[in-house]
């Protein structure tokens, strides 16, 4: 069973300039899930490599990194450029 304490929403910006943004438990996992292009690499990120994680916030639990996750994916281009420029990833 996962840590519902160590939730995080992250941004990842892909070869082709476009930005993702998931959540998990463990971002340093789920980034090397995604750059294996296996079955785990969520469906948008397959054939935009390379990637580079550029935001990254610790939430807490799950619930609250979903609604943030919901939040940042309703952002505009512009919006989540700005968040990136805010926060260096840890």
């Amino acid at each position: 069973m996962t840590s519902e304490s160590s939730w995080s929403v992250y941004l990842i910006r892909c070869g082709d300039d476009s930005l993702y943004c998931g959540i998990t438990n463990n971002v340093a996992r789920r980034l090397k899930e995604h750059q294996s292009q296996g079955p785990k690499c969520a469906k948008y990120l397959r054939g935009r490599t390379p990637f580079n994680l550029v935001y990254e916030r610790v939430i807490g639990n799950r619930a609250d990194a979903s609604s943030e996750e919901y939040r940042i994916k309703q952002l505009s281009r512009k919006a989540k450029e700005l968040l990136i420029a805010q926060k260096v990833p840890s």
